[in-house]
């Protein structure tokens, strides 16, 4: 387990606070077992619902010859027309539609959190990055890293995200200075976590 501390703890003061919050650590993780006895691995057919920006969607796959393979959201559903209808296939075209997506929706966030910040010109480069456990990233040189499949989660997680690695462009570890920043461009920041990490098991099942 890796425990974040402000800067200038000391190990002593980072296990008593361990200590204090052991049973509070020992629920999230019973949880965390107990949503994933509910998460199902994906199957990539019909009648599966798969989420975008917070919203269910079901999945719809139709089977063409005589159209380009390739996803639209319809009225609700996830229509995937494709030559081939095998999971591998189907899984592909939706995660290269959900990159898309994710480009455009990214982008639009950034802007929109930045001023908060004071980030009026020169915005940070940003990048897709699929990673396994984390949303996001920030790297040396200063590039946001974003987890393409965060686009499946409600926007408000979203700018949570952003903010979060914004800024992380002024204070590069979790110290008192980044959470007071992170609480003045994003007050009820600590609802929009909660939100995700109870959403994170369904968004991150591929």
């Amino acid at each position: 387990m890796r425990v974040d501390a402000p800067e200038g703890a000391t190990l002593a003061e980072i296990k008593q606070a361990v200590r204090r919050r052991a049973g509070w650590v020992w629920q999230q993780l019973r949880a965390l077992h107990a949503r994933k006895l509910h998460v199902l691995p994906r199957e990539y057919v019909s009648g599966e619902t798969h989420f975008y920006l917070g919203r269910r969607h079901m999945l719809k796959v139709l089977l063409v010859q005589d159209q380009q393979p390739g996803v639209r959201l319809w009225r609700g559903r996830l229509e995937i027309t494709t030559t081939k209808r095998d999971a591998p296939t189907v899984r592909r075209l939706l995660e290269d539609w959900y990159r898309e997506r994710a480009g455009d929706v990214f982008s639009r966030v950034i802007a929109e959190v930045a001023p908060r910040m004071g980030i009026r010109r020169g915005l940070p480069n940003s990048r897709l990055l699929s990673m396994r456990t984390q949303w996001g990233s920030c790297s040396p040189k200063g590039d946001v890293l974003l987890n393409p499949y965060l686009v499946k989660a409600p926007k408000a997680c979203i700018e949570y995200v952003v903010a979060h690695e914004l800024c992380h462009l002024r204070e590069h570890n979790h110290s008192e200075r980044f959470y007071r920043l992170l609480s003045r461009v994003l007050p009820d920041w600590e609802a929009r976590k909660a939100e995700l990490d109870n959403l994170a098991e369904l968004l991150l099942n591929r």
